[in-house]
């Protein structure tokens, strides 16, 4: 953990004039757990000398006493500056100013190329990354490059295996808490997203804008070899067929296997939380709970007929 540069604020001013008189005595009035080394160095073609203090911990070295009193809460985790308005405690009064921006929602600097303001320098360098492409932290696995620190630490549970978060209804773990989210749905058979054209509802985002091509006629994968385009990538990538090594049966793609294996294994995975009716795949548990909600099954085509008969 690196110190921020020192505040300039009376206090510190104070130290750092005391300092400079000699104080041998180092930190013993502040904590009887550390002792400090004080260092004389002399500089060769000079008479002045530079004194030192030397932290017992880690061996870093301080020009001023007022530094290694400070680097020293690294080590005690001692914050004795608190947020008066959330009381939060912070080592470094630098810390607390930054963190007080939060409550005030001030943010004093800009990006240059899209003028966005952040609360701090440190967000305003990341958020640079995002303009000048640069990915400074790789995965000593495999070499990946990343722009930020968190999205490698994301990427290592492809290689650890980790799987920190868990479903609450049935147990299964996540890698990323969006992938938790998103199972969510299945359980509660929450739909949130609206097609505004025909009124057709989905779970997910991603597919509500794969069936607004349907609308739109949009095919934005295209194949490099012959051309032809395609609304799904999976249409593009999945080429060869897959055997199902029980029946025989053949499917083109890997999903269709997985959820008609389900049929040899007995595996229902989503469960209806009204009656705890087990399903082998969503859309059938979608149809399940219109016996519950009364709901009409009307398809997208339906829809599309019935507004064009009001024009």
């Amino acid at each position: 953990q690196e110190e921020p540069e020192p505040p300039q604020i009376k206090e510190e001013e104070e130290e750092l004039c005391s300092s400079q008189e000699g104080e041998q005595l180092g930190l013993k009035e502040e904590t009887d757990t550390f002792m400090v080394t004080f260092i004389h160095k002399e500089k060769k073609h000079s008479d002045t000398s530079k004194r030192a203090f030397k932290c017992d911990v880690c061996g870093k070295a301080f020009k001023q006493n007022y530094e290694i009193k400070r680097h020293y809460r690294i080590h005690t985790g001692e914050k004795p500056y608190p947020c008066k308005t959330c009381n939060k405690m912070f080592a470094w009064s630098g810390d607390l100013l930054k963190h007080m921006r939060v409550h005030t929602g001030e943010k004093p600097f800009p990006c240059k190329t899209c003028l966005k303001m952040f609360a701090s320098t440190s967000s305003l360098s990341s958020h640079m990354r995002t303009h000048t492409g640069e990915k400074p932290y790789g995965c000593k696995a495999c070499g990946k490059m990343f722009a930020y620190s968190s999205d490698v630490r994301k990427h290592m549970r492809t290689h650890t295996g980790e799987k920190p978060y868990h479903c609450k209804a049935c147990g299964k773990m996540f890698a990323y808490n969006s992938d938790l989210l998103k199972h969510t749905i299945s359980h509660t058979g929450e739909k949130p997203y609206h097609c505004a054209t025909c009124g057709k509802v989905f779970g997910y985002s991603s597919s509500l804008m794969t069936h607004m091509r349907m609308h739109t006629g949009v095919k934005p994968y295209n194949c490099k070899t012959c051309g032809k385009t395609f609304k799904r990538n999976c249409h593009l990538t999945d080429t060869k067929y897959l055997k199902c090594d029980v029946c025989g049966k053949v499917f083109r793609y890997n999903y269709e296997m997985t959820r008609h294996y389900r049929i040899h294994t007995g595996e229902k995975p989503y469960s209806c939380t009204i009656c705890g009716k087990g399903f082998v795949s969503t859309g059938s548990l979608a149809k399940h709970r219109r016996a519950h909600t009364g709901e009409k099954i009307q398809t997208c085509c339906e829809n599309l007929r019935f507004k064009d008969r009001l024009v």
